[in-house]
């Protein structure tokens, strides 16, 4: 595999797992990093005693399996502004986690614009972003907005990144939306929004019989083409973490991840040794 590729994977896909068995699993099936989206059934963990009162005995416990926490995903929509406490909480939280953890990167999302104007919930977002990635950088961290919900067009994306703070703000490229759900071709996105990605979602869908219906399925038994979409992001130089988004926790219909999490790793060591640079 190439040395720039780092795999990781969010908790979501095995939410009933312990942090024990996430550590141990991790190292068994040969991930770099652990992106924690929710703990046994808590989404907020740092209302746990694992990432409160008991920090650095899971600092140790991952660090000791030679691991590390590569983001921590949030739930803070962005334009969501009457729960400005709340998202100023959970990023307060967050972002004190990164600086317990050496973890650079906090997950939030844009949200829904609903009936609001457009060019209102670019400035309502930049407003957002600008306050919440303040406090991050403060932590050494930054917060990434996802291309999901109402954010999935690079160029809606790019209008909040052009006006925010590039060392308190970056982008996540979730690979599966833009594609499945807009149409947006790969170059698309990347050519709107590259200088600000440094984190993905990897995820594989079938397209379903009804206009915008999808199945997930494994790694590489879909059709999003995640084979160039890897290329495209090693030719320009990405070197941040293919993180497996394993929906579990929302569709329990999906295989275990004793069956997914594997099966990614083996999917993305055969993908990328297949590619030349």
């Amino acid at each position: 595999m190439s040395a720039n590729v780092k795999l990781a994977f969010t908790t979501l896909g095995c939410p009933d797992w312990p942090l024990q068995t996430i550590i141990d699993n991790s190292l068994q099936y040969g991930f770099d990093a652990i992106d924690f989206r929710g703990l046994t059934g808590e989404m907020n963990i740092y209302k746990l005693p694992e990432f409160s009162d008991r920090v650095s005995e899971t600092k140790s416990k991952i660090s000791d399996a030679g691991l590390y926490v590569s983001c921590f995903s949030s739930s803070v929509h962005l334009i969501s502004e009457e729960k400005f406490a709340q998202n100023l909480e959970e990023v307060t939280q967050y972002s004190k986690l990164c600086e317990a953890f050496g973890t650079r990167y906090i997950r939030v999302f844009g949200g829904k614009v609903g009936d609001t104007n457009r060019q209102q919930a670019v400035q309502t977002a930049v407003k957002q972003a600008s306050i919440l990635g303040k406090i991050a950088k403060e932590h050494g961290a930054k917060i990434l907005l996802e291309t999901h919900d109402d954010w999935m067009a690079g160029a809606d994306v790019r209008a909040v990144m052009e006006q925010v703070d590039p060392a308190a703000v970056g982008v996540l490229w979730d690979v599966h939306h833009p594609y499945r759900v807009i149409g947006e071709q790969p170059e698309q996105t990347w050519n709107a929004l590259g200088q600000w990605i440094e984190y993905t979602h990897v995820k594989d869908s079938r397209a379903g019989d009804a206009p915008g219906e999808f199945h997930y399925c494994l790694n590489g038994e879909g059709d999003i083409p995640l084979n160039s979409i890897v290329e495209l992001l090693l030719r320009k130089g990405y070197q941040g973490h293919f993180t497996l988004e394993w929906e579990k926790k929302w569709h329990p219909e999906l295989d275990p991840a004793e069956i997914a999490f594997p099966q990614y790793v083996q999917y993305m060591r055969t993908l990328t040794e297949g590619i030349s640079l």
